[in-house]
């Protein structure tokens, strides 16, 4: 049975397509991975596991859509019992199918650009976490933090602010605002991949805290 981690943001812009190419591609090195991108018609991972595709490097990793909460449930029930992982690209939107990804998810992340409409946006979520929640108990989610300025104080100032209204638990990973994350998706590959350390030190270090909070290991054969 797959484990999933489910990628939720009903703001667009925030990094929520971008987390989850870079989430599936890492996981996908050692361990079986299928990608289910519910964000059509944009189709952004989509897209960009066709760029990897053509270039030969998909690997053990796989792709699936998704238009409807119906089609999520089905995909998920055949794709677990063919994977390791299972990352879903939920829609920008709250909507049913935005839901079923929350309860379907073992880890929820939610991706949050340092704005305030971002911490707007997630607030309307959180009444959804909570119903998602009602259904499972053991659904757990986090915020991530994406194109974060450490050193700036807004950026110091809007995660008080995060913590203050959303009570919402977070990564302790942060990902810096890098262009190497743009340039890599559109070669197909992930930051991983790409000549940027501090990239690649990030992105390692969130698979290395999603290790523990899912209590598994794929960083490593």
């Amino acid at each position: 049975m797959a484990q999933i981690v489910g990628l939720i943001q009903v703001k667009g812009g925030a990094g929520r397509s971008t987390v989850a190419t870079n989430l599936a591609g890492m996981m996908s090195a050692h361990k079986s991975v299928a990608l289910i991108d519910c964000d059509l018609p944009q189709a952004t991972s989509a897209s960009w596991y066709a760029i990897r595709k053509a270039a030969g490097r998909q690997g053990k990793l796989n792709i699936a859509t998704a238009r409807s909460h119906q089609e999520l449930v089905e995909k998920v029930k055949l794709l677990s019992a063919q994977h390791d992982y299972i990352v879903i690209d939920a829609p920008p939107r709250i909507a049913e199918i935005t839901r079923a990804a929350l309860i379907l998810s073992d880890l929820c992340i939610i991706p949050l650009g340092a704005s305030m409409a971002d911490i707007w946006a997630v607030s309307d979520l959180l009444d959804t976490i909570e119903q998602a929640k009602a259904h499972r108990p053991e659904v757990k989610a986090r915020a991530l933090w994406n194109k974060f300025r450490a050193a700036s104080r807004s950026a110091q100032e809007l995660s008080q602010a995060a913590v203050t209204e959303l009570k919402l638990q977070e990564m302790g990973t942060r990902l810096g605002y890098r262009i190497a994350y743009s340039d890599a998706y559109g070669e197909g590959l992930t930051v991983l991949e790409w000549p940027d350390k501090s990239a690649r030190g990030e992105m390692l270090k969130l698979g290395v805290e999603l290790e523990q909070i899912l209590k598994t290991r794929f960083l490593r054969k």
